[in-house]
């Protein structure tokens, strides 16, 4: 495995990539608040057994990456207006090109799940020509589309961990809450992987900044419908965080995605699906590989995806 940090503009996004360099670029975009730590081991193995060199990344305001503390916590008003100033998801889809830019990818296969998923949607529809194929899980192409049911946000709004233990139990609560109902939940791993989180950067103002982001972002489905690539849209059919609506719609406005919804699936990547997963999107990359895609260019972004003002 190899590690580096990529720049865009002041901003350092750190990165990891493993696999043979003559294997297919794949790109993984995490979720909310969490590390790139968070993808499992045995997911990112299965991929690049499958022939593909993957790479992985802190989103900003998470784990090794740029923390912007400067812009402080967002106001409750900016989440009651839906409008925040601080950036937008389409700079942290700029991140995202840093990245493959220190990598020296022309473009490549891209993976977002959740927030990860918005983000990913938002690099195709801005850069297509980054984008080999697109693939959004457990996500939603607008924030009020899916919302999370009313059961799931007692144990969002705990208050933040102090503590590296505290931190653990937190997030294993949460997991407890949005975790798959038909498949057992990897309570270690979870653990582990919260534990590492916090020893590297523990920042709750950053997962509200992240937050408002996404709760200020547009809808990306006149975006989405534009896009001519090859899409591959997950979804679980118990996810409370981001119900299967969002999963839907997403599907819905991209033209010729395939959707694959699995039963008993919540919000997490459940161990036995993984192998399925990483089918389909080695699938996903064949039919890329076997048929011409027409892309649209990058000055046919529409006016409110244009990137805030550095």
């Amino acid at each position: 495995m190899t590690t580096g940090t990529a720049r865009h503009g002041d901003i350092q996004i750190a990165y990891e990539v493993e696999g043979t360099g003559g294997g297919e670029p794949l790109l993984l975009i995490m979720g909310l608040g969490l590390p790139m730590s968070f993808w499992p081991d045995a997911f990112r193995r299965l991929l690049v057994d499958r022939g593909f060199q993957v790479a992985r990344f802190d989103n900003r305001d998470v784990g090794a990456s740029s923390h912007l503390t400067g812009l402080g916590r967002p106001s409750p008003l900016a989440f009651a207006a839906r409008r925040w100033s601080g950036y937008r998801l389409t700079d942290m889809a700029d991140d995202a090109v840093a990245v493959l830019d220190a990598l020296g990818w022309a473009s490549a296969h891209v993976v977002g799940v959740s927030l990860g998923g918005m983000i990913a949607q938002t690099l195709a529809g801005r850069r297509p020509d980054r984008v080999r194929t697109l693939t959004s899980i457990s996500s939603t192409p607008a924030a009020h589309v899916g919302r999370p049911h009313p059961r799931v946000l007692p144990a969002l709004l705990t208050a933040p961990a102090r503590t590296r233990e505290a931190a653990a139990r937190r997030l294993l609560h949460i997991f407890r809450v949005i975790g798959s109902p038909g498949y057992a939940l990897d309570e270690n791993a979870i653990r582990e992987a919260a534990e590492r989180g916090f020893d590297v950067a523990h920042d709750p103002d950053g997962v509200l900044r992240q937050l408002a982001a996404i709760v200020s972002a547009p809808d990306r489905r006149t975006l989405l419908r534009r896009l001519r690539l090859p899409a591959l849209v997950v979804h679980g059919d118990a996810d409370p965080l981001v119900r299967l609506s969002g999963g839907l719609a997403t599907a819905r406005a991209i033209p010729g995605a395939k959707l694959v919804v699995f039963p008993g699936m919540g919000h997490d990547l459940p161990a036995a699906l993984l192998p399925a997963v990483a089918d389909e999107i080695t699938a996903l990359a064949r039919q890329r590989a076997s048929a011409p895609w027409s892309r649209i260019t990058r000055d046919q972004r529409p006016a409110d995806e244009e990137p805030n003002p550095r």
